[in-house]
């Protein structure tokens, strides 16, 4: 373990992501990195990270002026980051180089609005899972209140050639 992690405590303990370790695991960068910390990880279950939604992030700039609120596309892309660090470690897949890209997304449902200053959870876990292809189930909350819910699929392959 490197010292860019902690241990959960759990039976089937796991890493818990800094974002050193974020870096490492995904190919994200600012400004379309979105997830700071993972907080939990229970391998082949289940995920919980977290994003500080700041008044400096890039979106804020047009979305909306006068009323800064984070779009939902992005709750759920950060959801999917999210949902691509817990394939990584359940699959095994750290320095492979093989990516996790969305499929399809299902059943999205925005339910409050997320504005900066806040620390948003996120958290996301199987519904079904094949060496190939991920079924995920999401949910984006402030403080327990669910900002955005969501199912979605995604599948793991290499880079594309450049």
């Amino acid at each position: 373990m490197s010292d860019t992690t902690e241990t959960t405590g759990a039976a089937n303990a796991a890493p818990v992501y800094d974002i050193r370790a974020i870096l490492n695991a995904l190919p994200h960068r600012y400004p379309l990195l979105l997830v700071d910390r993972v907080k939990s990880l229970e391998i082949g279950e289940r995920i919980h990270a977290v994003k500080a939604v700041t008044f400096n992030e890039q979106f804020f700039q047009g979305h909306f002026p006068g009323r800064p609120i984070m779009p939902g596309v992005l709750q759920i892309e950060a959801l999917a980051q999210t949902a691509a660090i817990l394939a990584i470690e359940t699959l095994e897949l750290a320095g492979s180089g093989k990516l996790v890209y969305f499929m399809s997304i299902d059943e999205a449902k925005f339910r409050a609005p997320v504005e900066p200053g806040v620390l948003l959870d996120l958290e996301v876990g199987f519904v079904q899972k094949r060496a190939r292809v991920c079924k995920f189930w999401g949910k984006a909350s402030i403080d327990g209140k669910v900002t955005c819910d969501v199912q979605f699929t995604a599948m793991v392959a290499d880079p594309p050639q450049g």
